[in-house]
C-alpha cells in the first residue's frame, strides 16, 4: 500500500505562473475550499491559532459543508492502490493557516484510522494570516482572489 500524501496551502502565498494565477502544488486532486466553507478566521479566539490546533479544526468542522467534504475525500483516498487512484491529495484556502491546515489534519486522522499510511505537509501554516486590504502586499493575489 503506497502512501497517500497530504498537502495543505494558501492561494495567497503560491507563486504565479505565466499567465499570473497562483500555481498550486502538484498534486492529483486539488481542492480549493476558499469558496466552499466560511473562512474561520472570524472566530476571535482561534484567531491567531492554526490547524494544527484541535480548537481550529473543531471551528473548520463545524462550518456547513466541512464533513460531506471530508467524507468526500476520505471516499476518494480509498481508491489511492488503484493505478489510477489519488496518491496526492492538496487542500486550498486563501492564507493555508486555518481551512486548508485544519482539514488535512481532520482527513489525515480519519486515513489512518481507515488503515491507510499517510504523509502530511503543510506548506504555509507557519507564515503571518494574510490580511487583504487593497494596499497590502499580495494586492494582485487578492484581487485575483477576490475575481474568483
Amino acid at each position: 500500500m503506497r502512501p497517500i500524501r497530504l498537502t495543505s496551502f494558501g492561494y495567497l502565498h503560491l507563486p504565479t505562473g505565466p499567465d499570473g494565477s497562483p500555481v498550486p502544488p502538484a498534486a492529483d486532486r486539488i481542492e480549493d475550499v476558499r469558496d466552499r466553507l466560511r473562512d474561520p478566521a472570524a472566530a476571535r479566539d482561534i484567531l491567531d491559532l492554526d490547524g494544527l490546533d484541535p480548537r481550529v479544526q473543531g471551528v473548520v468542522l463545524a462550518t456547513p459543508g466541512a464533513r460531506e467534504l471530508l467524507a468526500n475525500l476520505a471516499n476518494l483516498a480509498d481508491y489511492a492502490d488503484l493505478p489510477a487512484g489519488p496518491s496526492r491529495i492538496a487542500l486550498g484556502c486563501a492564507g493555508g493557516r486555518h481551512r486548508a491546515s485544519g482539514l488535512t489534519e481532520l482527513l489525515a486522522r480519519e486515513l489512518r484510522s481507515r488503515g491507510h499510511e499517510v504523509v502530511v505537509e503543510h506548506l504555509h501554516v507557519h507564515l503571518p494570516r494574510v490580511l487583504k486590504t487593497p494596499a497590502g502586499p499580495r494586492t494582485a493575489n487578492t484581487e485575483q482572489e477576490t475575481a474568483r
